[in-house]
């Protein structure tokens, strides 16, 4: 199916280029509102036939119209009708369908809108789940009731339909059924009609479900004001690359549409992970698009701090991976969270997103000089060094290391490779646990360096400054010993549990650069294997080397490129003064995403550029996905050299060769705003 999406926060409807969908084994299609799936089936049929889609204008996030027609597209056909489907998110799913009569005669008209729901949960679909609660349909007040209950848990959705007719005296009549509506009569010669349908997604009381689980009334902004002011006060983009204008373009517009206000936000909007399975707030994706976001949009990088810093693990809990201290992974609201058949309402299973707070805290208040929240979360930041030390130290020896605690559904990998083959020997053996990835040790030892500077300058204990600056030395130099395959000169994937090295190459090596772990002396050769041909496909870094023993260029984490990845790579790249190679990277990235209507997905295949000479599609991959939004950003700052310094912005700018000239302007920060300017000297 090629799917249409249009989204507002969580709440999102994929439908095919008709604007119809059904219930599909394996993808998420339907009327979805936080992790309930509230249309399963929504189909149009006009006089039994269905239709034929002429254009789809997606234009905007949250409003797609579909130009449809019954006849079939033939060399000269001559449709008698015209279609107009005009849906809307925004709390609830909206549809004007017009009908334009072409006719020189009355026609005689039937309109089937075939309706139901299966209330699923998106984390069970694809899954043969048995339903535990009992549906029911009813007609009232002239609306039609789905709705599904499961003891306290009540998820509904009401449909009404009204009708104008401003050339007709006499209307259609409308009816409802349980399987959905009709609408019947005759259509004067060229007359129209126009049916404005609604569908509304409620809980308990015949509330929505937003102010259900918020316990008050929220008011919404309207979405087209709302999306000018956010495209307004962001920084301009000047140039005359096509791909790159268009792509910055439409990122801004994703992270508008992924913005979502969850419970523990206190009202501040953060960025959903991605559509269609992720839209939710997860801990890492949150924390790396809001960095990636910074120089263009501050604010989510605050909504995040305050989001994730409020459900921080304050206990230990085996079922959802708790620990004191521990920054959460996904907070859902479906079904099987609330009957804690997943534990997802909070889950904490990842190792990663601790360290990750830490570093975002200090790098958003380096580029906005907000002191303030710093000193807010100073216990939770505490909480965070402490368990970085404590909890995540499981073979004391201060590297992170995780091993899942809920051993019956928890997430077995807890780094980003988090899928069940992501973490692998060079001949594809998969080790044990618990396992340390290597990326880890980077993200705690720049948290580290990160925190000693909070410590010193807003919470006056330079003790505990001058402590996590002699860990983070310490933590460097094993990590140099430790982790380096002195045959392959790289460093590990990771340590296995017996300390042996889990010796896969793969992109992973790219974040230890954007951490500054890597010794100096060994970062040219760690460069060299980011761009040399097993990593490089061409478009970007795969997230395994070609000729590793699970390699696979349409393998999940074992060789698709992914842009997010490739992003903070190339910003490592040039972290270590390696501006070639960061420019290529980034210019294979920007290039790739001219193949995708300047929306970057999840992760595209890893085939080799020369090969297919375009880029892959990766089957499943989310699109829009917020940290793949946020990539052409961090990359935009790479190229530039964007770095806050004290009081001011430095741009040491070195762009790739199809790149003449690129402006940025009014880029927000501690500075207030300023322009910069450069031209390619590669």
């Amino acid at each position: 199916m090629s799917a249409v999406r249009i989204l507002d926060g969580n709440t999102f409807v994929v439908t095919d280029r008709c604007g119809d969908f059904e219930t599909s084994p394996t993808f998420p299609t339907g009327l979805f509102s936080w992790d309930t799936r509230f249309l399963s089936r929504w189909m149009l049929r006009i006089n039994d036939s269905p239709l034929y889609a002429l254009s789809v204008d997606d234009a905007e996030y949250f409003q797609t119209r579909f130009f449809l027609t019954p006849a079939n597209a033939t060399h000269g056909f001559d449709s008698k009708l015209s279609i107009i489907r005009q849906q809307t998110i925004n709390d609830c799913f909206e549809e004007q369908l017009t009908i334009v009569s072409h006719a020189d005669e009355p026609l005689d008209l039937h309109i089937r809108i075939d309706a139901a729901s299966d209330f699923a949960d998106i984390s069970t679909i694809g899954q043969l789940v048995e339903r535990k609660g009992t549906y029911q349909v009813r007609i009232q007040e002239g609306c039609l009731h789905l709705v599904y209950q499961r003891d306290d848990f009540v998820r509904e959705t009401v449909i009404h339909c009204a009708v104008e007719h401003p050339d007709c005296p006499v209307g259609p009549r409308t009816e409802l059924d349980e399987a959905g509506l009709t609408i019947t009569g005759c259509i004067p010669a060229r007359g129209t009609w126009i049916a404005n349908l609604n569908a509304s997604m409620l809980s308990h009381n015949g509330r929505t479900v937003r102010e259900s689980l918020r316990g008050l009334r929220n008011p919404r902004p309207r979405l087209a004001e709302d999306l000018h002011r956010w495209m307004t006060q962001a920084p301009k983009l000047e140039c005359e690359h096509p791909t790159l204008h268009e792509t910055y373009r439409r990122s801004l517009i994703d992270l508008a549409a992924l913005r979502y206000t969850p419970m523990v936000s206190g009202g501040l909007s953060v960025p959903a992970a991605g559509l269609p399975w992720f839209m939710t707030i997860f801990g890492r994706d949150s924390i790396l698009t809001s960095i990636q976001a910074l120089p263009f949009a501050s604010e989510l990088a605050a909504a995040t701090l305050y989001a994730l810093s409020v459900p921080q693990g304050c206990r230990l809990d085996d079922f959802r991976d708790e620990e004191p201290g521990k920054i959460l992974h996904e907070f859902r609201y479906g079904e099987a969270t609330a009957f804690e058949e997943h534990p997802q309402s909070p889950y904490y299973g990842a190792a990663d997103t601790t360290p990750l707070y830490l570093i975002l805290m200090d790098e958003y208040e380096r580029w906005t000089g907000d002191g303030d929240l710093v000193r807010r979360f100073e216990r939770e930041a505490r909480a965070a060094l402490d368990w970085i030390g404590t909890y995540a130290n499981l073979m004391g020896d201060n590297y992170i290391w995780y091993q899942r605690r809920n051993t019956r559904n928890g997430l077995e990998n807890q780094c980003w490779k988090d899928s069940w083959d992501g973490i692998s020997y060079a001949d594809g053996r998969l080790p044990g646990f618990p396992r340390a990835t290597c990326e880890l040790q980077g993200y705690a030892y720049d948290a580290r360096i990160r925190g000693a500077r909070l410590a010193r300058e807003f919470w006056n204990d330079p003790a505990l400054a001058d402590r996590l600056e002699r860990e983070a030395a310490d933590l460097k130099e094993r990590f140099n010993r430790d982790f380096w395959v002195e045959e392959g000169e790289y460093y590990a994937l990771a340590l296995d549990g017996d300390g042996g090295k889990v010796d896969a190459l793969s992109s992973n090596i790219g974040h230890l650069l954007w951490s500054g772990i890597v010794d100096t002396s060994r970062a040219e050769r760690v460069a060299r294997h980011l761009v040399g041909p097993r990593l490089f496909s061409g478009w970007g870094v795969r997230t395994l080397a070609e000729g590793e023993g699970r390699y696979n260029p349409l393998g999940y984490h074992i060789g698709t490129v992914w842009p997010f990845d490739n992003s903070f790579i190339a910003w490592g790249l040039r972290r270590y003064g390696f501006e070639e190679e960061a420019a290529r990277i980034a210019e294979g990235i920007i290039e790739a995403a001219g193949y995708f209507g300047g929306r970057l997905p999840e992760a595209f295949s890893g085939y080799d550029r020369k090969l297919t000479r375009y880029p892959v599609d990766y089957p499943t991959a989310c699109s829009p996905q917020a940290w793949s939004a946020g990539t052409p950003l961090l990359l935009l700052r790479t190229l530039l050299g964007l770095e806050p310094v004290g009081e001011h912005l430095i741009s040491d700018a070195a762009l790739p060769g199809s790149i003449n000239r690129l402006a940025l302007l009014d880029i927000p920060g501690r500075w207030g705003r300023i322009d910069v300017l450069a031209v390619s000297r590669l």
